[in-house]
């Protein structure tokens, strides 16, 4: 906006240096951006501003994480078709970017000077219709997040006995249950009752009742000597099993975007390299 620029350009001249800014073209998002025919008008208007350099002009797609490209296309000819009107005015700009992760995997020949991955730099899919894509065998992601736990609890359970709030769940025979210490409160959504599942011992538990703030409850009755303090794999691998984000989403209704980053503070955050620790965040206070 022009007050926003305004203010740039003051804030730049106050501190006595230039200042490289990126102008976006709104090209179907609706969010922000200037639409392609105010394109001109405004970069006059930042030209004249001190401070100021133009860098960069940019345009963000909206649905390249689909199979059907048309629209992505119809973007990208909006975009370049303002890159040469700027260009036929004498506005150049070093910096031109339009490829966001699904982008940059499905249409390497938008690529321009610079990319904006987002998602694939954790190593995830933007979505299953990119993963399908075959180039992408080319560009193996591998991916950067592992969600562990350990075990609190191991008991057995009657026949009839009921699990957690609502008791959504009943034993329908003597179940050898374990106590996860993740709920809600961590981010790990309470949809994933009585349907999401973990990894103990490289094997699946499935989740049995609902997920509380703090803990919930899986079935062990299959995965011989559980232990207390044995790992529990939320997302991720362990062994020979395999729960990748995109699964979690698929049974909690979302997109793996929303899972990884609904992870909140408390969840300690452990940085590796190699295998070994190099690093580790807590985000409250303890």
């Amino acid at each position: 906006s022009q007050p926003q620029a305004e203010a740039l350009s003051a804030a730049a001249v106050a501190a006595g240096k230039m200042l490289p800014i990126h102008v976006k073209i709104d090209t179907g998002m609706g969010r922000y951006g200037l639409l392609p025919d105010e394109a001109l008008g405004f970069v006059r208007f930042l030209s004249q501003l001190p401070g100021l350099v133009l860098e960069g002009l940019y345009t963000h797609h909206a649905v390249a994480d689909l199979a059907d490209k048309s629209f992505t296309r119809h973007q990208f000819g909006l975009y370049m078709n303002v890159v040469e009107q700027l260009e036929a005015a004498g506005f150049t700009f070093p910096l031109k970017h339009v490829s966001n992760s699904a982008t940059t995997l499905d249409l390497p020949e938008m690529a321009l000077d610079m990319l904006r991955c987002g998602i694939a730099l954790y190593g995830l899919h933007p979505s299953d219709e990119v993963e399908g894509n075959q180039r992408l065998h080319a560009i193996p992601l591998r991916p950067a997040l592992t969600l562990k736990s350990r075990v609190v609890r191991v008991r057995t359970l009657p026949a009839g006995a009921s699990i957690s709030y609502g008791r959504t769940y009943i034993t329908e025979k003597p179940t050898r249950v374990a106590l996860v210490p993740v709920g809600y409160g961590d981010g790990y959504h309470r949809i994933l009752s009585n349907r999401g599942a973990v990894l103990i011992h490289g094997q699946r538990a499935p989740i049995v009742g609902r997920v509380c703030m703090d803990q919930f409850v899986v079935d062990v009755n299959h995965i011989s000597d559980v232990q207390l303090h044995d790992e529990v794999v939320l997302v991720g691998r362990q062994g020979e099993g395999h729960i990748p984000a995109e699964e979690v989403a698929r049974w909690a209704e979302t997109i793996n975007y929303e899972v990884t980053t609904s992870l909140l503070p408390r969840v300690v955050r452990v940085y590796t390299r190699g295998g070994k620790e190099v690093g580790r965040i807590a985000l409250t206070a303890t």
